[in-house]
């Protein structure tokens, strides 16, 4: 029954309710039953008929009307999300090709000489963020599919999504299937898988990878594990490192357990709630 119909329900019964009370009460009970009783029973029929009737479609609508707020704040986020893809599209996307362009540009003219190394440097760095950026589009562009379980769904795709752009090789094992997280959640547990991968990417020289996710709503724990040379003395002191400590303090500020364990041919980085 639709949003409408339910309305119409809601105002018609009652009206219809007292009017075949009157007309019974007129044409076959007047002999029985007096006029005082018949005004006392009125209210008497129209309160049952509210609560046996109206109840139930009181709930339809406030359900109605819920699933209506939803998909209209649905459809409202996916437009500011679409928006926002395509200002990052237009715009630092776009601002990152030109200056990708006149890196290599430099690069070329200063080929040989002693800035050869600096332009290098630049040129990664401007690759590694048209990465983010594209990876940001992507998330932003991503239409969960209205399956069971949605969100797990949605959020092991975006996840793919990552290791496809950083690490294909990587192994997905994901085991967690009832996930309860805000969107600002779901954005900074996601950022974190990014730049683990990305650090191992950079630094592990890893053969094997693997991103394993378990648990349930209020206990669960994501591992990002490789088999690389490790990492020396402590990684949050280290120079080159800021990724590992923006990790660390995007995990703290939501209130999540962050590990790094690390040893030649085994390092792992652990991001939880509970008792991970």
């Amino acid at each position: 029954m639709s949003y409408k119909q339910i309305k119409w329900m809601i105002l018609l019964i009652p009206t219809i309710t007292v009017g075949l009370w009157e007309y019974i009460r007129h044409q076959f009970l007047m002999p029985y039953l007096s006029m005082d009783a018949g005004n006392w029973l009125t209210p008497v029929i129209v309160y049952l008929v509210s609560v046996t009737l109206l109840s139930r479609l009181f709930r339809m609508l406030e359900s109605a009307r819920a699933a209506l707020e939803q998909e209209r704040a649905s459809k409202t986020a996916l437009a500011a999300r679409d928006q926002l893809a395509r200002e990052l599209h237009d715009g630092i996307s776009q601002s990152l090709f030109l200056l990708s362009v006149k890196a290599d540009k430099a690069g070329r003219s200063l080929s040989g000489t002693s800035h050869e190394q600096e332009i290098r440097e630049i040129q990664k760095t401007v690759h590694e963020v048209n990465t983010y950026v594209r990876q940001a589009i992507a998330q932003l562009r991503y239409v969960p599919s209205p399956i069971a379980d949605p969100e797990a769904v949605a959020l092991l795709a975006q996840v793919e999504s990552i290791v496809s752009d950083t690490l294909p090789e990587a192994d997905v094992q994901w085991h967690w299937t009832e996930i309860s997280l805000s969107p600002k959640e779901q954005v900074e547990l996601l950022a974190c898988i990014r730049e683990a991968l990305l650090n191992v990417h950079k630094h592990a020289k890893a053969t094997k990878v693997q991103v394993h996710a378990e648990g349930s709503i209020s206990d669960w724990s994501v591992h990002i594990q490789d088999n690389g040379i490790g990492l020396q003395g402590d990684p949050m002191l280290l120079k080159d490192r800021y990724g590992l400590r923006i990790t660390k303090e995007r995990a703290e500020q939501m209130g999540w357990i962050f590990r790094l364990e690390s040893r030649p041919g085994d390092t792992r980085m652990i991001i939880g709630k509970g008792h991970t």
